[in-house]
C-alpha cells in the first residue's frame, strides 16, 4: 500500500495544484495539517483537501483560524490567520474546527499528527527523530509529522518517522513544494520536490494585502 504524505499547505493553491498533478500512483493521500495560513487561497486549499477526501489532522494555524488558541504568532502568521478567517465560510471553518489532533490509519500501521505525539505545538526537528517518537504514538509502523516545514525521514528497527516537508512554504532551503510517499509493504520512503510559479504566488500575496515578506521568503525556501 502506497500513501502520499502532504503537510503544511498554508493556503498556497499554486503549490498544492503542482503537487496534486505530480503525485504518482498511490492508494491514498493523507495530510498532516495546516491547510490554511500565510498564503492567499485558504478556501481553495480547504476545498481541494475536502473534495479529494484526504484524511487530515489539525495544525496550529487551522486551530487558530477556527478558534482563538492563544498560540503566539509572528506578524506574517497572524496576518495569514486573520485573512483565512475572513475568507473561509462558516462550513469551512467548522471543518477546520472538527479536524482531529491525530489519526491512525491503515489498520493501525500509519499514525499522523501535526507536531509531536505527546507535545502539541512542539517543533519536532530532524535531530529529534528517534524510536521514542514511535512509542509515544502507540508503535505504528510509520509516524507522520509536519509543523517544521523541513523534509526528512529516518528508518529504525521499530518503524519510520517522516516529515514530508511543506507544500506551501518550505523552510529547508529548497523552495520547491515538498511531499513524500511511503510504501507500507516495505516501509520505504521517497521524498519529492515540485517546482511551481513562486512569482505568481508572491504577486498574489501583495494583491491580497498580506505582508510582502510572506511571498518574498518563498523563493528562498525559508
Amino acid at each position: 500500500m502506497r500513501v502520499a504524505l502532504l503537510s503544511d499547505v498554508h493556503g498556497n493553491e499554486v503549490a498544492l495544484s503542482a503537487v496534486v498533478a505530480d503525485l504518482p500512483d498511490v492508494d491514498r493521500v493523507v495530510c498532516a495539517g495546516d491547510v490554511v495560513g500565510y498564503n492567499p487561497w485558504p478556501a481553495a486549499c480547504v476545498a481541494t483537501v475536502r473534495d479529494r477526501g484526504i484524511p487530515t489532522v489539525v495544525g496550529n494555524h487551522d486551530r487558530a483560524v477556527a478558534r482563538d488558541t492563544g498560540f503566539r504568532f509572528n506578524d506574517m502568521a497572524a496576518a495569514g490567520v486573520d485573512y483565512a478567517r475572513a475568507e473561509l465560510d462558516d462550513e469551512q471553518i467548522a471543518w477546520l474546527d472538527d479536524l482531529p489532533r491525530d489519526r491512525t490509519l491503515a489498520d493501525g500501521r500509519l499514525h499522523v499528527v501535526h507536531d509531536h505525539p505527546e507535545r502539541q505545538d512542539h517543533y519536532t526537528m530532524p535531530d529529534e527523530f528517534d524510536p521514542s517518537l514511535l512509542a509515544a504514538a502507540g508503535d505504528p509502523d510509520v509516524l507522520v509529522l509536519g509543523h517544521t516545514h523541513v523534509q526528512h525521514h529516518e528508518t529504525f528497527a521499530d518503524g519510520v518517522v517522516v516529515n514530508p516537508g511543506s507544500v506551501g512554504q518550505p523552510r529547508d532551503g529548497d523552495p520547491r513544494a515538498a511531499y513524500a510517499v511511503v510504501d507500507l509493504d516495505d516501509l520505504s520512503v521517497t521524498e519529492h520536490r515540485v517546482s511551481y510559479d513562486i512569482d505568481a504566488v508572491a504577486d498574489a500575496v501583495t494583491d491580497a494585502g498580506l505582508p510582502e515578506k510572506i511571498g518574498d521568503r518563498l523563493s528562498h525556501g525559508k
